[in-house]
């Protein structure tokens, strides 16, 4: 009898031993690191890449979005996989691919090899960012995964906070060039070694389906009208979420406020998402999965409309920029377990790949999309008045989702 308790929780990954020890610090580390580097790094030399190369600003942004929008397509393969084998081999070669991908950008003569590095990049940051690491820790961390998944976004909030500065750092004592090599060297020395270890555990088999909807498996589940609405949420919360927290600096310079306060709220800002993620297990006990996920969306098209028709104090304007980054953090975790919340872990990998792709490319597109619209709008004021009900049709949306799990008859 024990020997069969034992081998059951390793299956189905709610036993310890089937839990790698090292994984979740591990993850947090290389979370902190592969955020920090490939993505964080970025906006901070872009400056300076555009003024020593002389190449357009668009150009190198379009560069860097094109990457994500790899990432956003090829994470559904990375999360077949990682279903499939586990964690360990996909997040390794992805730790390579991010260190080749930062060589080539750093050594690039010219845009069409800048834009391939960045392209490159996009197969690493699939490979390495969230998605991968929520896949792991979803079948690893199984029952007990939201916990696992908050103490790992929490972390990843803090990429910023340690790269931005020594990106800067370096960019001054070196150039961009120099700085994005050895970005690159600390990121194969932190990643690839922590991938390659700490995720050595056996992958245990995929938990039988949760209910009998989703026994046709992943073709059936993506053809649902639950999965297609679900995907339309997060897409247009995505979308305006990310045009939002490009566009909130412009905004504050627009209505008279230096640099420096707009920088502070948007950091702050920063601090909300910490803030929220602490709190979404609480939500989560205390919601329903389908009122969760229009309450969180709904709440993120009224922040914007906030801002849109609060002009100040500037004290005000700060505390809104607190909510609505606690609203963003919350949206993390939510987009993390939706899968979990309505078809079980079974093809977690996969699902949340297909789920993730076309949010992913409604971010990298959202900075060009909102930029583009504030123009003939006239101010950033107008453009938070247009975001505003793109989040509220995302609340619509989800409204319709409901989950299907529900117990196999015997």
């Amino acid at each position: 009898m024990t020997t069969n308790l034992q081998t059951s929780g390793a299956a189905t990954g709610t036993g310890d031993r089937s839990r790698p020890r090292a994984a979740l610090p591990a993850l947090c580390l290389t979370q902190i690191t592969s955020w920090g580097i490939v993505y964080y790094a970025f906006p901070v030399l872009n400056p300076q890449i555009t003024a020593q190369t002389g190449w357009p600003a668009g150009a190198t942004m379009a560069a860097f979005s094109a990457g994500l929008v790899v990432s956003a397509l090829a994470g559904i393969r990375v999360g077949h996989m990682i279903d499939q084998r586990g964690p360990r081999g996909v997040m390794t070669a992805g730790s390579l691919l991010g260190t080749v991908s930062l060589a080539i950008v750093a050594s690039a003569p010219n845009l069409p090899v800048f834009f391939a590095g960045w392209l490159l990049a996009g197969f690493a940051m699939a490979s390495t960012f969230y998605q991968p690491a929520f896949a792991a820790l979803t079948r690893w961390w199984a029952p007990d995964h939201v916990r696992a998944l908050t103490i790992v976004t929490l972390a990843g909030g803090l990429a910023s906070t340690a790269f931005a500065p020594l990106t800067a750092l370096l960019s001054n004592c070196l150039t961009w060039r120099g700085a994005y090599l050895v970005l690159a060297t600390v990121l194969a020395a932190v990643t690839i070694p922590a991938h390659a270890w700490a995720l050595r555990g056996p992958w245990p088999e995929a938990p039988p389906p949760a209910s009998t909807h989703m026994a046709g498996g992943v073709a059936e589940i993506a053809r649902t009208r639950t999965f297609w609405l679900l995907a339309a949420a997060f897409t247009l919360s995505a979308f305006a979420m990310y045009a939002v927290v490009l566009a909130l600096i412009p905004l504050f310079l627009e209505r008279g406020y230096t640099t420096t306060q707009a920088a502070a709220a948007l950091g702050l800002g920063g601090a909300g998402q910490t803030l929220g993620r602490t709190l979404y297990a609480t939500l989560a006990r205390r919601s329903g999965t389908t009122a969760r996920t229009v309450i969180l969306t709904a709440l993120g098209g009224a922040t914007t409309a906030a801002f849109a028709f609060v002009p100040g104090p500037y004290a005000l304007l700060v505390a809104l920029s607190l909510a609505a980054g606690i609203v963003r953090g919350n949206l993390t975790l939510l987009q993390a377990t939706a899968i979990t919340d309505r078809w079980g872990a079974t093809h977690y990998g996969r699902l949340s790949g297909l789920l993730a792709a076309p949010a992913t490319t409604a971010a990298a597109v959202a900075p060009f999309a909102g930029a583009a619209m504030a123009a003939p709008l006239g101010n950033y004021s107008h453009l938070f008045m247009l975001l505003a009900p793109v989040s509220l049709a995302a609340a619509l949306a989800a409204a319709w989702t409901k989950p299907f799990i529900a117990k196999r008859s015997a």
